[in-house]
C-alpha cells in the first residue's frame, strides 16, 4: 500500500510542471513598507490680510535646522496619538507648539504621501480662525503670516505641495 501511494504521488510530480522561484536576497535594511502611516492634523490658520488687498493670511512655520526636513516650511499640527482625534490632537499640538488655545474647524483637506525614505504620513488640514492666547513660538525656526497666493514661494515640506497650489488657487477656502 505504501508503494502504491508513493508511486501516485511520483506520477502526480511528473504530471506537474516544476516552476522555479526566483531567489530574493535579504535585504538587511528595514523595509521601506514596513514602515507605519503617521496620522498627522494641521491647522491652517487664518486672519484677514492687514495689507489694502484685502484677503486672507494663513500662519506658515519653518522648522528649525537641527530637525528632520530642516528649513522647509509647513503649517502647524502634528502626530495624532492613539486615542485621540484629529481635533483633540490639533488642539494639544497648537497649544504644545504655539502657546494658543484653538477652536478647530471643519477639516478642509486630506492628503496622503509617500516620501522617498519610504515613510507615509496621511495628512488632515483644519480650518483655525478663532483662537486665544498669543503666539509663541516655541520650537520653530520662523513664524510668518502669508497670504494665501505666496504660498508657493515658500519651502514646503512635499506632502503640503498640492495644497499650497490649492490654497493659492482660491479652491479650499
Amino acid at each position: 500500500m505504501l508503494s502504491r501511494i508513493a508511486a501516485e504521488r511520483t506520477m502526480q510530480e511528473r504530471q506537474t510542471p516544476r516552476v522555479k522561484e526566483r531567489i530574493r536576497k535579504l535585504d538587511s535594511r528595514p523595509n521601506a513598507s514596513s514602515k507605519p502611516l503617521r496620522l498627522v492634523a494641521a491647522a491652517l490658520i487664518l486672519r484677514p490680510s492687514a495689507s489694502e488687498n484685502g484677503g486672507t493670511e494663513v500662519l506658515v512655520c519653518q522648522l528649525r535646522p537641527d530637525q528632520p526636513m530642516s528649513l522647509k516650511w509647513e503649517f502647524p499640527g502634528g502626530k495624532i496619538e492613539p486615542g485621540e482625534t484629529a481635533e483633540h490632537a490639533l488642539v494639544r499640538e497648537l497649544e504644545e507648539e504655539l502657546g494658543i488655545r484653538a477652536v478647530i474647524g471643519r477639516r478642509v483637506a486630506q492628503v496622503r504621501h509617500r516620501y522617498r525614505n519610504g515613510g507615509a504620513v496621511d495628512l488632515q488640514f483644519f480650518v483655525v480662525d478663532t483662537f486665544t492666547g498669543e503666539l509663541d513660538n516655541r520650537i520653530f525656526n520662523a513664524l510668518q503670516w502669508s497670504p494665501l497666493s505666496q504660498l508657493p514661494t515658500f519651502d514646503f515640506l512635499a506632502a503640503d505641495y498640492n495644497l499650497i497650489r490649492d490654497l493659492a488657487e482660491g479652491k479650499l477656502l
